[in-house]
């Protein structure tokens, strides 16, 4: 058991779920929210910082801010009190309660943007704020997760290597896409390795990652209304997309069998499922990444109301408990989750 003196000096690189049994298909899905910061995010929050301290960018009376719709939130608040370092972050509607408690917690100062820009949508408004306040004060630090390579980095020289020692076997590799900073950091390092390995991203509908126009998103983690300076498509074999009441559907449906994750992981079991589906999956050796865990979800996809009033009942899943507006609650069928 490791003894640490720093909140970041601790994830777990090394806990998989078997789907299998649940799902009927063969599936193993990386667990990244085992980490004090309760996600993937710790990672490239981590890198960025060390980074800009090395470079001299990070000055003991710099003000980080970030804008992140939750998870990279809340590592930077808890990197930066664990340095010393102010941080502020700058989010929108759709950060759940829970996440933006967590950063005041941790000493962050939350800055929630609620009109949208008129090109850029609540995005850009982010980023426009952002601007503002570099402008305003040389003392802020964007470190900017959108554009950083660091980002990227903190993936190619972990998460990767890590998923190669346990899996030397591996085929395809399913990856959720938001600013695509895993997605590019593992799909670069699994393009210099000795075994050829297909890299699927994931999205959610209504994203603009790979080209489609923006559309709503509820579920924050996933997905960007514009296209991410991150990504080169060149490292990507395919994208599959997944609309979020079904994302929705397969986070209760892992729930009932003991899982809580959050609704980037929901996403991308979804379109990982699918896509096994399609292609014979089960004679190969297939790994799909959870970036964290549902606790922070309790108010939004685990919560019925919330589910139905913007999805509809059937984004419940079949063994979920209906109102009596919903119907009656239907029969489970054998199968797996993805019918």
């Amino acid at each position: 058991m490791p003894v640490i003196s720093v909140p970041q000096a601790f994830n777990e690189e090394d806990l998989y779920v078997d789907l299998e049994p649940m799902t009927g298909q063969r599936l193993f899905l990386k667990c990244e929210g085992f980490n004090f910061a309760g996600s993937i995010k710790l990672k490239a929050a981590t890198e960025m910082v060390e980074s800009a301290e090395r470079r001299g960018v990070l000055t003991p009376d710099s003000i980080l801010v970030e804008s992140s719709s939750g998870n990279l939130g809340v590592a930077l608040s808890m990197v930066a009190a664990s340095k010393g370092y102010r941080f502020v972050c700058v989010t929108d509607s759709r950060c759940n309660l829970a996440t933006r408690l967590m950063m005041e917690a941790l000493g962050g100062q939350v800055h929630v943007v609620s009109d949208e820009h008129a090109t850029g949508g609540l995005l850009g408004a982010r980023l426009a704020y952002l601007r503002g306040l570099c402008a305003a004060d040389r003392r802020y630090v964007w470190l900017s997760q959108y554009h950083n390579p660091d980002n990227w980095r903190a993936h190619y020289h972990r998460t990767a290597p890590a998923i190669a020692r346990f899996f030397p076997g591996l085929d395809v590799l399913f990856i959720g896409v938001g600013t695509t900073g895993t997605l590019m950091g593992c799909a670069r390092w699994f393009r210099s390795w000795d075994r050829p390995v297909r890299i699927v991203a994931v999205d959610s509908v209504g994203s603009a990652v790979f080209g489609d126009p923006p559309g709503r998103r509820m579920i924050p983690g996933l997905g960007m209304s514009v296209r991410p300076p991150l990504l080169d498509e060149a490292y990507v074999d395919e994208a599959v997309r997944v609309e979020e009441a079904d994302a929705v559907r397969t986070c209760r449906e892992l729930a009932r069998r003991g899982f809580l994750f959050g609704g980037s992981t929901g996403t991308v079991v979804t379109g990982a499922l699918r896509w096994l589906a399609r292609h014979g999956g089960q004679d190969l050796t297939p790994v799909a990444i959870a970036p964290d865990l549902g606790e922070r979800y309790l108010d939004t996809i685990y919560q019925a109301n919330w589910v139905q009033a913007l999805y509809g009942s059937d984004a419940l899943g079949p063994s979920a408990p209906r109102d009596d507006a919903a119907g009656d609650r239907p029969a489970r069928t054998a199968g797996g989750l993805i019918r």
